[in-house]
């Protein structure tokens, strides 16, 4: 097939496209650049899709022999991640910006200029694996090496973007494997870092970051019960499960820590209480997408796994579709969890598709806790 390699920079990218020249596709490698800062540096495992690694992808590309461009996706990429984080925090939501890169860069504005373009497929170097169905349907799995997994990152892509995607790394068993494949084909990425965080915050002041465009406001810390327990300068700052910095003026009567359990960034406030209301018994969304074949899903519940953090571990779960909104009942209690996060289904290695929580329910009603 004709196939165009997403090049980041990284190890990953630079063995996938090596390796789907071994498997005798004709590849062209990209790189996209999403930042518009010419003086964008990457530092250490900080950041990606700076200058260096543009050079690092081409220099792969050169080794392996294939053709190589760089795309300029910034402007989308700005409207599309960067300033749907900023409104998502300004709604008082937590949102995974990685996942909606995935979305709305890599498997759409990518894959559609490819398929523009003549080419039949998109490699990237992401650790998944795609299964054909007996019926012929292409479903997302998880990779052999779960400690590497990515399918969760994964998850918002639909049947028709896994038709055209190849992840040629999904069967390696470990990340050092693959490394040393690298070294072996000279590639100077092989111990390269891997990179964390955002990547268009590389110094990692997410706070800080929000705060100049977001601004700030003062505004109450309540309990669970509506009482003032304290001020804030802008909500945006607090997320779920946050403990560190709330500067409380009133204590709990029984002295235990309070955690953020809402940001309510309608009128401005925080509510806080004890860790145990933390617990989370129901999540539900009504922005969804499958990956490949719908399940038979509606008011009777389907079972499933529930994954809502990239490194978070899969919950057995009850799946129902109730007025257009997916409803998820977990068999435990989830930690921690925020409207704007992704919540991942599988049945399972099988990515069943994928939602946006817009509300929680937690599992401790109010006054079941004795610092509420």
């Amino acid at each position: 097939m004709k196939v165009l390699a997403a090049m980041s920079g990284g190890v990953d990218s630079a063995v996938a496209a090596a390796r789907a020249v071994d498997a005798g596709h004709e590849v062209v490698g990209v790189h996209l650049a999403l930042s518009r800062m010419p003086g964008t540096l990457r530092t250490g495992s900080r950041g990606c899709c700076t200058i260096e690694d543009s050079m690092d992808a081409q220099r792969a590309a050169n080794l392996i022999g294939i053709p190589y461009y760089v795309w300029d996706f910034s402007e989308r990429f700005k409207l599309d991640v960067v300033d749907d984080f900023i409104a998502e925090y300004r709604a008082g939501r937590t949102p995974n910006p990685c996942m909606r890169c995935n979305e709305k860069i890599k498997f759409a504005a990518l894959l559609e200029k490819a398929l523009d373009l003549g080419f039949d497929a998109v490699v990237t170097g992401h650790y998944a694996t795609i299964v054909t169905s007996p019926e012929g349907d292409r479903e997302l799995h998880r990779a052999s090496a779960w400690a590497k997994d990515q399918s969760y990152v994964l998850g918002v892509l639909t049947a028709e973007q896994l038709a055209h995607s190849m992840f040629p790394l999904g069967a390696t068993p470990s990340k050092a494997e693959v490394r040393a494949e690298a070294g072996e084909r000279g590639f100077t990425v092989a111990n390269k870092p891997d990179s964390h965080d955002i990547c268009f915050i590389p110094d990692g002041d997410t706070k800080g970051w929000l705060g100049e465009r977001v601004g700030t406001e003062t505004g109450q810390v309540l309990d669970r019960d509506g009482a003032v327990v304290g001020s804030h300068e802008g909500a945006h700052a607090f997320t779920v499960g946050q403990r560190k910095g709330l500067h409380l003026g009133v204590p709990a009567p029984d002295g235990r820590p309070r955690f953020v359990l809402e940001v309510r960034p309608k009128d401005n406030t925080v509510v806080v209480g004890p860790k145990e209301a933390l617990a989370i018994g129901e999540i539900a969304g009504s922005r969804f997408t499958w990956a490949g074949r719908a399940p038979e899903v509606g008011v009777a519940p389907i079972p499933c796994d529930v994954q809502i953090r990239a490194h978070a571990d899969p919950v057995p779960a009850a799946l129902t579709l109730v007025d257009g909104e997916l409803v998820v009942h977990p068999e435990t209690p989830l930690d921690g969890v925020a409207p704007g996060q992704t919540a991942v289904l599988y049945s399972g290695t099988r990515v069943l598709g994928q939602f946006t929580i817009d509300r929680t329910v937690s599992a401790v009603p109010v006054g079941a806790a004795a610092s509420a």
